[in-house]
């Protein structure tokens, strides 16, 4: 299957990249710096340098590389939690999941692509009891770097599942650990292995619909739906 990969160079990316070669997928993958191309090689993937703010020239890339599914694994995260840019970057990462999304979605109709596969998050659930579920309501009344994360989730969200003549799933992953992150460990409730959602990305590839929680059996919430219809299990590690 031919794969447009957007965010390949990322911490997921990365890993998602290697899979999907290894499991003989057709793979392009983006990065906005040239100087990256080598490392995508490397990878055994074709690299397209792109803008996912350009319009014009995500259309171009996606067209050329004619891809029966397009995963968006985008972030624009470079502050930690707690540090001086971190609301800074929760902004930047707002405008890339409203924005990048849309360009995203919009090439991918362009093309005739069916099918969509996109990075979300488990950690914006609004606030109960209990593990939360995907049809549990997210937290619509977060103030402050907060909202601004759920706005842009629920941006993301709503292009990828409601766009018609897309195929659409969502990945909520819970927060990332594991190598390149910025936790050795799981940091608190949802949290999953950087190894585990690349490859809930790549079992997404051929099966499934909708929103996945993607997440450790920690207590915060359940991952019952994508056990179950794609396979994941949260202990998968890349050897």
């Amino acid at each position: 299957m031919r794969v447009f990969l957007a965010g390949a160079t990322g911490v997921v990316g990365r890993r998602l990249a290697a899979l999907l070669r290894e499991a003989k997928h057709e793979v392009t993958g983006t990065t906005r710096t040239p100087a990256k191309n080598q490392m995508l090689r490397a990878l055994g993937i074709a690299p397209i340098v792109v803008d996912v703010f350009d319009s014009d020239a995500l259309a171009q890339a996606i067209a050329s590389a004619r891809p029966d599914i397009v995963i968006h694994q985008l972030t624009d995260l470079p502050s930690a939690p707690g540090s001086p840019g971190y609301p800074a970057a929760q902004e930047a990462n707002r405008r890339l999941r409203i924005e990048g999304t849309r360009n995203l979605v919009q090439a991918a109709k362009l093309a005739g692509v069916r099918r969509a596969i996109a990075q979300s998050i488990a950690f914006v659930y609004a606030p109960g009891e209990g593990m939360h579920a995907e049809d549990d309501p997210l937290d619509l009344a977060a103030e402050g770097v907060r909202q601004l994360t759920v706005q842009g989730v629920i941006a993301l969200e709503r292009q990828i599942l409601e766009t018609p003549g897309i195929d659409g799933v969502v990945l909520r992953y819970g927060y990332l650990y594991g190598p390149d992150t910025w936790y050795a460990g799981p940091p608190k409730p949802p949290s999953v292995h950087v190894d585990a959602a690349a490859h809930a990305a790549l079992l997404a590839v051929g099966k499934g619909a909708g929103a996945y929680n993607i997440a450790e059996d920690d207590g915060a919430v359940s991952s019952a739906k994508a056990k179950s219809e794609l396979g994941f299990d949260p202990a998968f590690r890349i050897s």
